[in-house]
């Protein structure tokens, strides 16, 4: 008996006993983590960097809300590139206050332009809509959808290339104007620094060139010339008339004499 539990005993001692740790947690997801982190921080913290020095060099608008420009990247590019075809280019250009221009010619440029001026906050979405829409039907950029406050912001501000970048700093400018200037204030701007012709700038010089008088002698006729070519100005001409450019016009004239139109306020300081 006792042999019996004594060859219990030796078998029990005799068993080998392992400890096998239970298996560690994977540290992929913690690797993957890692990387995550970094990679934002090494490419996040630069675009951060460059995007605040971006938004730092955004013109002051503020400045316009008593002072007029001196000049725009309009006329500067323009001369430029007059320069580099070894050709020379003027700048006719007058300043005038928004009530020495005629009545007609504002009618005229809000209704050709930018219809809802008065009443949006910078963007026409639904014009944007509609300006997408169409160059998608027709497979390349014809129409851009812009407001009255964009072209103001790309004509004293931007370049005229075409790039997303450029569209961003556009769309910033634009609420920068519309957050510190009145309607009254961005609509004499446009006027005064809109492009007429080649070294054509504002409704006074646009005026005497194509009329030979002053902006506030303009009739309804005159002034829907005038913002008949603002799509393409230095295109056209309102001393010959194109098929397209006479369309416009009377498209333009008869928006400008509706009854609807009394609805523009019209704005003298």
């Amino acid at each position: 008996m006792d042999s019996r539990r004594n060859s219990r005993r030796n078998a029990v001692f005799r068993r080998y006993y392992t400890y096998d740790p239970l298996p560690s947690k994977s540290t992929k997801p913690r690797r993957v983590a890692r990387r995550l982190f970094w990679g934002t921080v090494l490419i996040g913290f630069p675009l951060g960097i460059l995007g605040l020095s971006w938004l730092i060099t955004l013109p002051d608008v503020r400045l316009l809300v008593r002072t007029n420009p001196t000049s725009t990247a309009l006329m500067e590019a323009r001369e430029v590139q007059a320069k580099e075809q070894a050709r020379a280019i003027g700048r006719h250009w007058v300043w005038v206050p928004l009530s020495r221009i005629s009545p007609h010619l504002r009618h005229a440029v809000v209704a050709a332009e930018d219809a809802s001026f008065f009443t949006h906050e910078g963007f026409d979405w639904e014009g944007i809509r509609d300006a997408a829409r169409y160059n998608l039907e027709a497979g390349e950029m014809k129409r851009g959808g812009s407001t009255i406050t964009q072209q103001l912001a790309k004509n004293l501000y931007l370049s005229s290339e075409r790039s997303l970048l450029r569209k961003a700093r556009e769309a910033l400018i634009t609420r920068s104007l519309e957050r510190h200037l009145t309607k009254k204030r961005i609509l004499e701007l446009y006027l005064n620094v809109a492009e007429w012709g080649k070294g054509i700038y504002g409704a006074e010089a646009a005026a005497r060139h194509h009329f030979g008088k002053p902006s506030q002698d303009l009739t309804a006729d005159e002034a829907a010339w005038l913002a008949a070519m603002l799509p393409s100005p230095r295109r056209y001409d309102p001393l010959r008339k194109t098929t397209f450019l006479t369309r416009r016009h009377e498209r333009i004239l008869k928006w400008v004499n509706r009854p609807a139109t009394t609805s523009i306020p019209i704005v003298d300081e």
